[in-house]
């Protein structure tokens, strides 16, 4: 017998060689039909392999990422045995799930794929799911795997055998298609029932350009014909909400080839974004203690080297700038902590001055791939809201509580309501590839754990997902469209204190060493701004906007009055202009709603006589008549 420990830690006993789906059908059938893989321990399984010791499990469905992902790695299976039927003699290369779908890349020789072709590959796919074919899972052995590959000619997957080691191989069949493969896979294919092909693009073998040119066909697929609908649906909607569009539309940024790839630049009205939502963060970290810090875009290698970060990024950082002293390297900044840890080092500290908050606005650079830059959620340079806090171990609990009610209050000003707290923990299992000594492992993921529950945060615990220094609490935020972003970030660390021997005099009147709290409520000033772009589509809310007020003159005749208004408005801070141009009334307030300005003010003849102004507001519209005080209480009621 073995025993299963479920969710809510209550344990069955279950015969040796149960399978996941057994247990499912034991709880009830309803379950069973919902269930596309299982979590034992910390591994995703088939739902259909057998199970020989005691273990935890969680049952994987639609409404798991890991249920999604196992359903899109076996789509991209189904693909694969697809274009085998409709394409005799294609090499398959790797095939794995992605963020949202699946690909596989594949080498078709002589023949090409378009979109044109995708109607028919997606009716095969359909054709072939219905079937209701398993994937039969089976170990084999390196020296069977590589004859199976030589005898067919695919020297992609010999390639990738060779790198294997024996007894760590594992094929999956499905109907008449077979492949290298870890797995896991859901039960049978006919879970899948909707399936759209969504692009096909070159993609060089292993990412090298050096390397063979192969075809990579995307796609993406449901277990409802109504979830592609709703896919559709969104991607038309994402479409004109994505962020280039529209924030070329507003005159927020651009981009530049001859600045560089991945350097956005902020024309004036991004400027005045970003400048307001780092306005709001910094009063609200003066509130809570913070001192604002500055450090330079680059430091020694020497610097990096003792943080680990030279280890961790140095790939894809940009290549080391070597000064005219021989020996001397400095390198772009590819993070702010350990700046940050030298500026903590230039004081003696007493347990009474902890703790000790340091925030900064900094820019860091990194040098990602060129076909991974996708306007400001990509970017080679970006800006973080980082701070770091320097405390007592006993201080850590409340410091992190403070951090989350700073995360939330950012989020909720912004409107961003969903949103879930990940719990990033270490593995249960190999506990070696992280520094810290047990206790303070102990210590700081049950004050993780405390202040998540305390502050009432929906959360999920991942296991294996700490950084080596501590673990980490990740901010998943759902925007209008359901899509979930990683946003702001709190993370516990003992290692780079350890590293930049940091200290503080405790009332023992001994050296000990702070603990750090890493933290970005924004995350970066380019991502967060490009989610609240497409979240909104554009429509900031009125204390955001850059700007907030156009007065339209119906003619030059009343641009006097005009100014007078524009002058009110300013006197009570509000930011707004005023539009000289000789054009139509009509065209003046088509061009304001095309640059979403929250309030347009039409003045006349009737206006100007009486001290009055029209009201629009963008995405409502007529507002009525009403005088400067009428006007300014109505604003004011937005921004409270």
């Amino acid at each position: 017998m073995v025993n299963i420990t479920f969710p809510d830690g209550n344990v069955r006993q279950y015969e040796d060689g149960i399978t996941g789906m057994a247990i499912a059908k034991s709880i009830s059938n309803s379950l069973a039909k919902k269930v596309l893989s299982i979590k034992i321990n910390d591994e995703v399984w088939d739902a259909t392999r057998e199970i020989h010791t005691d273990a935890s499990v969680r049952f994987l469905t639609w409404d798991d990422t890991e249920g999604k992902t196992t359903f899109w790695h076996s789509s991209a299976h189904l693909l694969a045995e697809a274009l085998q039927a409709l394409y005799p003699g294609v090499q398959f290369t790797i095939g794995p799930a992605i963020g949202e779908g699946f690909y596989y890349d594949v080498d078709l020789g002589d023949r090409s794929i378009s979109s044109e072709d995708f109607a028919k590959i997606e009716k095969k796919m359909l054709e072939l799911a219905k079937q209701k074919n398993t994937f039969e899972r089976s170990d084999i052995s390196k020296a069977e795997a590589l004859a199976h590959y030589e005898k067919i000619g695919n020297k992609y997957k010999v390639e990738l055998i060779e790198g294997l080691e024996d007894g760590d191989i594992t094929f999956y069949q499905q109907g008449d298609f077979v492949d290298l493969c870890k797995g896991p896979h859901i039960p049978h294919t006919s879970l899948v029932k909707a399936v759209k092909l969504t692009n096909v693009a070159g993609a060089y073998w292993r990412g090298d350009e050096k390397r063979e040119q192969l075809t990579r066909i995307y796609g993406v697929s449901f277990p409802k014909a109504n979830l592609l609908e709703e896919y559709v649906h969104r991607i038309e909607e994402a479409k004109k909400r994505d962020h280039r569009k529209i924030g070329q539309q507003l005159g927020l940024f651009a981009f530049s080839e001859r600045v560089g790839s991945g350097l956005p630049l902020w024309l004036p009205k991004g400027t005045k974004l970003r400048n307001i939502l780092q306005d709001f963060l910094m009063d609200e970290q003066r509130k809570q203690g913070y001192q604002m810090v500055m450090t330079p875009h680059i430091g020694r290698k020497e610097l990096y080297v003792t943080s680990g970060h030279f280890a961790k990024y140095g790939e894809d950082s940009f290549q080391p700038i070597n000064t005219p002293k021989e020996g001397e390297v400095y390198l772009l900044k590819p993070m702010n902590c350990p700046h940050h840890c030298e500026i903590y080092k230039t004081n003696p500290w007493s347990y009474r001055d902890l703790p000790v908050r340091l925030a900064e606005f900094g820019t860091v650079y990194r040098y990602e791939q060129s076909g991974e830059l996708n306007g400001l959620l990509r970017v080679r340079g970006f800006t973080q809201d980082d701070a770091h806090l320097f405390c007592m171990p006993e201080q850590l609990a409340d410091e992190f509580k403070a951090v989350i009610d700073l995360v939330v209050l950012v989020f909720t000003k912004l409107g961003f309501s969903d949103f879930t707290a990940q719990v990033s923990l270490r593995d249960q299992e190999n506990r070696a590839k992280y520094i810290g000594s047990e206790e303070n492992w102990e210590k700081a993921e049950q004050a993780i754990i405390d202040a998540a529950k305390e502050k009432g945060l929906k959360t999920v615990i991942e296991y294996g997902e700490a950084a080596f220094y501590g673990p980490k609490l990740d901010f998943m935020v759902k925007d209008a469209l359901g899509r979930s972003w990683q946003l702001g970030t709190i993370q516990v660390d003992y290692s780079l204190p350890e590293r930049f021997e940091l200290e503080y005099t405790g009332a023992d009147n001994q050296k000990h060493r702070p603990v750090m709290i890493h933290r970005a409520p924004f995350g970066s000033f380019e991502r967060f701004i490009a989610v609240l772009i497409e979240n909104s589509a554009g429509n900031f809310p009125l204390w955001l906007a850059p700007e907030q007020v156009a007065i339209l003159p119906i003619s030059d005749k009343f641009s006097p009055y005009a100014d007078q208004i524009l002058k009110q408005l300013q006197e009570k801070g509000f930011r707004a202009s005023v539009d000289y141009r000789s054009e139509k009334i009509g065209r003046k307030i088509r061009d304001a709603s095309m640059q979403k300005i929250p309030y347009q003010l039409v003045v006349g003849e009737k206006e100007a006589n009486e001290g009055l102004v029209a009201v629009r507001r963008h995405g409502e519209g007529d507002r009525g008549t009403v005088n400067m005080d009428d006007l300014f209480a109505m604003m004011q009621a937005e921004l409270n």
